[in-house]
């Protein structure tokens, strides 16, 4: 069978990617309100680009595969809140790769559904128009803030979800968390836009020593045109 070099490359820069996603869960960045020891990462930043990168099925793909790492090497507890904890993140990549307006606006809608008719969290309804940002930025133009702004919170929308029917809260710890959301994913979607950024220039300069055709580099953020590294 002939050796596939361009599969084998892009095979090369997945796992690299995953290596470095698995790292960045390693970071901490703001505790989780309600949870003990439980923290958000850097992950949170650097995740999601991979579907931009890898395109959304890939990218989730490697998320998945770096969390599943960690989860094993860390041998984190086997149970089901551990297990739904995988997919905030994945379909925040996802998100973040696609251009479709179909899924990743229904994902949202589903969760505000299940948070409205939840009979504890319904009196604080309000909370879930958060959700209603992933929906509209899908809808508009194609900017990378909005798109970042919409995947840090489809990926808020899956863990609220998982949170609301798995931990007991009241209405007003959910109505206390408002000002916390903004304030933390709108610093998510900053991190997220630098992170692509950065990721996407170096990529961008080492197209001149390495084939990388099978990356996608968007031209449009990269911060330093003609940047050399050799």
């Amino acid at each position: 069978m002939k050796f596939d070099k361009a599969l084998a490359k892009k095979i090369g820069f997945i796992t690299l990617f995953t290596i470095v996603a698995f790292f960045t869960q390693r970071i901490n960045f703001s505790k989780v309100i309600g949870a003990e020891n439980q923290f958000f990462t850097i992950f949170q930043f650097f995740g999601p680009i991979s579907g931009g990168f890898l395109g959304p099925v890939m990218g989730a793909a490697a998320v998945l595969i770096s969390q599943l790492i960690d989860f094993v090497i860390f041998s984190k507890a086997v149970n089901l809140l551990n297990f739904l904890r995988l997919f905030p993140t994945l379909f925040a990549a996802y998100y973040f790769g696609s251009k479709r307006k179909g899924f990743e606006v229904a994902i949202p809608a589903i969760a505000m559904f299940l948070f409205v008719t939840h009979p504890v969290a319904g009196s604080a309804w309000y909370y879930s128009l958060y959700w209603l940002i992933p929906i509209i930025a899908r809808l508009l133009p194609d900017k990378l803030f909005l798109r970042s702004l919409g995947s840090t919170f489809t990926a808020h929308a899956i863990g609220t979800t998982i949170w609301l029917y798995m931990i007991p809260m009241t209405p007003e710890q959910w109505v206390a968390l408002i000002p916390v959301v903004a304030y933390e994913r709108i610093l998510f979607a900053m991190g997220i836009v630098v992170s692509y950024v950065a990721v996407n220039t170096l990529l961008d300069a080492l197209t001149a020593k390495v084939d990388l055709r099978y990356v996608n580099i968007d031209p449009r953020y990269v911060a330093f045109k003609g940047l050399k590294l050799f």
